[in-house]
């Protein structure tokens, strides 16, 4: 064998070897050579990577959907409720098609406010998570519906800004107590947006799940950077405890205590020997912190866009919620990207960052420059929308704003919004059915319903005001004097002031409209018998002998007016006649006799003849006392009296009603007017509800008024609303007015309002209310100054802090002082008044007439079988 065989059998594949690294070599060299070449071909790829993802992310993205979530009034979740809802939106986050990229595995909460509505909240992602997201742990105090797309209009001027943590990588943000709301500073933040300048602000969280190689990297890293700066610490420590042992051993007191040691002990001393410390063992839960876990671990990112037609006050807003998110700063804190220039700030706004804001903001991509890792308890606050803590802004959108002269809205009062604007609020008239106003006296209750009557007439509304007191009507005069009202308006007044007083009439037993008689005579005899407390267990023979006398007296009137005679009727008054004197009553039911029924004439027949004649007393009492008066006796001695509310309900009349005292013939005038009125409303069911035209009671003072008639109060509060006909009420004592009175109030208002007073008489009204705000808070209020809760659209707004309008104010347009003496005449005139002598004298005149118009109804009928047949 050839020695240098072996020789050769090495060589071959070291030759091979060096022939490899030398092509390598030149390999490299022209890469080195071309790197324009190699830097090309890797962008390629990179770009056609991208543009084949980017494909991909928008067809997942048109897969998407929307969820809109309303919380009601009562909205108070747990902290466990809250966490399931973020483990519900995290698992929601993954229903994408597998071949969706990671961008669009996300799921956004968007927070949106554009003056419509004080804070939107909307959940946004994958189709396939709907189901999942539907459904929340938050029950049936929030309710889920599909959202429609939003579209907005351009801006003028649009800011943008995205949010990045900042701080310490493994520090929480701040745990934020649920109350007050954590969305608090956010709502503040946007409450004074004006939707008439064109103002949005709005504020977009993704949520998606941290990829777990990313996470496992900054763990290894976060690691790494922990033990090497204990190594740096324990070197540290070393090299200064080196340092202090040094200066010891060199100080003159070392050196003397060493060297008396060193006698004494025989021995020299040497250098102290020193241990340097022994770097800690790093706590993977303590360089961690938030990151040591995987589970409930998410990326986030915040996207924040804020516009305006006006220029500044879309980057005013953004400062605003700049400064909003910093509560939630501790450890870690939310942080805007970029940095100042001079004074241009260089951010999502600029190149290069704008377009992929753009994208994102879009698309709904989740792509955050840093890994912006929470856990999901930080996003407690941003996981549910707006709770009962959250103390949200009235908007325009919330309570219209008043416009004078239009029928549709009902004026409420002045409210000051957050940005200090002050304007007129009102409600929709259709939907303020019945008002409560609580309050002490100057409080300004009447003051506020003596505005919203003086509005709604000069829309060309009807209305009736009650006050027993007479204070409104000179407040109230210099506003409506205008000649567009004069032959609307009608003053019934039975104060009977002046030299020379006029007064007005009314017989309640009056038929010429055509009215249904048993209707007539039960309203009459409820009248008399809610004042005097009679019914069937204490009263029974009272009721009986009033309904009775009033079932004929009725059919008299019905004789008249059907032969062209209505001023031949009766009145109350005849009520006594017909009781104690034979001949009127022999001819009064031979006169009616084919008129009542058969019943009413056996009680005639039968049952009248054996009553005592102290049976009387009872009715005849009250009659006395009306009689006696001389303005009572004026205003119901009349036969065709002018008074007629059904009437006026139905030309759109606005008539003042001042019964003239709280005494009890003043409460039995009150009761007769509220019987009839309920009588009347009632009546409106002969016409279709569509032609009802609408017409609104205001009853100021309703202890007085309720103390007259509380059954037929309770009455107006539940049934009036079927008749388009309203009731406002107000008192100052909740409490005094009658259980069945206070129940109907409170249980049908619309509008439940309080001023300020002794916290026992508005706790009732706030206990409505939940006691938010409290009878403290209520009763420190200014003079003028309300709280009231509002029906708008068919939910309640409030309670609210409204001031209430003052006419002087407000309605400084309308006033007419010149025109208040020709208008009052003109009210006079139209509600019939005459001067007070010449109706009593026509009056006490009256019973002849009748009795006239009786003898020729039955001439042919003798006294004496009329006696004997009835008596």
């Amino acid at each position: 064998m050839d020695p240098a065989a072996p020789h050769l059998t090495l060589a071959a594949p070291l030759d091979g070897l060096l022939g490899l690294l030398a092509g390598l070599v030149d390999v490299t060299g022209w890469l080195l050579a071309h790197w324009y070449l190699l830097a090309l071909f890797v962008a390629g790829c990179w770009g056609l990577a991208e543009w084949v993802v980017r494909r991909l992310a928008r067809k997942a993205s048109a897969e998407r959907m929307a969820l809109e979530l309303v919380p009601a009034r009562h909205f108070d979740p747990g902290l466990e409720e809250i966490f399931r809802r973020g483990v519900q939106l995290a698992r929601a986050s993954t229903s994408m098609p597998w071949w969706a990229p990671r961008r669009t595995k996300a799921v956004q909460i968007r927070l949106r406010a554009d003056g419509s509505s004080p804070l939107r909240y909307r959940i946004e992602g994958p189709a396939g998570g709907e189901r999942l997201l539907s459904i929340t742990p938050f029950g049936p105090a929030v309710t889920v519906k599909k959202a429609l797309p939003v579209a907005d209009k351009p801006r003028t001027h649009v800011v943008r800004a995205e949010f990045i943590l900042r701080g310490k990588p493994t520090a929480p943000l701040r745990d934020v107590p649920l109350d007050p709301d954590p969305l608090q500073p956010l709502v503040d933040a946007v409450c004074d947006l004006r939707a008439g300048l064109g103002d949005l602000a709005e504020l977009r969280l993704d949520i998606q799940r941290a990829p777990k190689w990313t996470l496992r990297a900054r763990r290894v890293q976060l690691m790494s950077d922990a033990r090497r700066r204990e190594r740096r610490e324990a070197q540290r420590a070393a090299r200064w405890l080196r340092q202090d042992a040094s200066g010891v051993e060199d100080s003159l007191s070392w050196q003397l205590q060493q060297l008396i040691g060193s006698k004494s002990a025989g021995a020299g001393g040497g250098r102290r020997l020193v241990m340097p410390p022994v770097p800690r063992r790093v706590d993977p839960a303590e360089a961690l912190g938030k990151l040591a876990d995987d589970d409930h671990l998410v990326r986030v990112q915040l996207l924040v866009m804020c516009a305006s037609d006006t220029e500044g006050r879309a980057e005013a807003r953004l400062g605003q919620l700049q400064a909003a998110l910093d509560v939630f700063g501790s450890g870690s804190r939310w942080a805007m990207r970029g940095w100042h220039l001079g004074p241009w700030r260089v951010g999502a706004d600029r190149w290069p960052s704008r377009r992929g804001f753009e994208r994102r903001w879009e698309l709904g991509h989740c792509q955050p420059p840093r890994p912006n890792w929470v856990r999901l308890e930080e996003l407690t606050g941003l996981l549910k929308p707006p709770t009962r803590h959250c103390r949200l802004p009235l908007l325009a959108g919330d309570l219209p704003t008043f416009q004078f002269g239009n029928p549709e809205l009902l004026l409420q009062g002045i409210h000051a919004g957050p940005d200090g604007r002050r304007r007129l609020v009102a409600t929709y008239a259709r939907e303020t059915l019945f008002e409560v106003g609580v309050g002490k006296a100057g409080g300004g209750k009447t003051e506020r319903a003596l505005a919203q009557a003086i509005g709604w007439a000069h829309a060309g509304g009807g209305l009736m005001f009650v006050d027993p007191h007479r204070d409104s009507w000179p407040r109230a005069l210099p506003f409506l004097a205008h000649t567009t009202l004069a032959k609307r308006i009608a003053l019934i007044d039975l104060g009977a002031h002046g030299p020379a007083p006029q007064v007005s009439s009314w017989n309640p037993l009056d038929m010429r409209q055509g009215q249904v008689a048993h209707e007539v005579v039960e309203a009459t005899a409820d009248a008399f018998a809610s004042v005097l407390g009679w019914d069937d267990a204490t009263a029974p023979r009272a009721l009986t002998i009033l309904t009775a006398a009033l079932a004929v007296l009725v059919a008299v009137n019905e004789a008249a007016c059907q032969a062209g005679r209505p001023e031949d009727q009766t009145t109350l008054f005849h009520v006594r006649p017909l009781l104690t004197d034979p001949a009127f009553r022999t001819t009064a039911l031979a006169g009616v006799e084919g008129r009542l029924d058969e019943e009413t004439r056996a009680w005639w027949r039968v049952v009248f003849p054996t009553l005592p004649p102290d049976a009387f007393a009872v009715v005849l009492n009250p009659m006395a006392r009306l009689a006696a008066n001389p303005v009572t006796r004026a205003f119901l001695g009349q036969a065709a009296g002018v008074y007629n509310i059904r009437a006026a309900m139905d030309s759109k009349m606005i008539v003042w009603v001042c019964p003239g005292g709280n005494g009890p013939t003043d409460r039995l005038i009150t009761a007769l007017l509220a019987r009839d009125l309920l009588r009347a409303v009632r009546s409106r069911r002969d016409v279709p509800e569509a032609r009802r035209v609408p017409f609104r009671a205001y009853f100021d003072e309703l202890i007085t008024l309720t103390g007259a008639a509380p059954e037929t109060i309770a009455s107006m509060f539940e049934d009036f609303r079927k008749y388009r006909v309203h009731v406002h009420g107000m008192t100052q004592l909740l409490a005094r007015l009658p259980a069945p009175v206070r129940l109907s109030l409170v249980q049908n208002a619309s509008t439940l309002a309080s001023t300020a007073g002794s916290q026992s008489a508005i706790a009732p009204v706030t206990a409505e209310w939940g006691d938010e705000p409290g009878p403290d808070v209520v009763a420190a209020l200014d003079r003028f100054d309300h709280y009231m809760s509002l029906t708008v659209r068919g939910r309640r707004v409030g309670p609210v802090k409204i001031t209430g309008p003052h006419l002087d104010d407000v309605f400084a347009a309308y006033t007419r002082p010149d025109n208040t003496a020709a208008f009052e005449r003109a009210a006079r005139t139209t509600a019939g008044t005459a001067p007070l002598d010449v109706l009593a004298t026509r009056a006490r005149g009256q019973l002849d007439r009748v009795n006239a118009f009786l003898t020729q109804l039955a001439p042919t009928t003798t006294p004496d079988n009329q006696e004997k047949t009835y008596k």
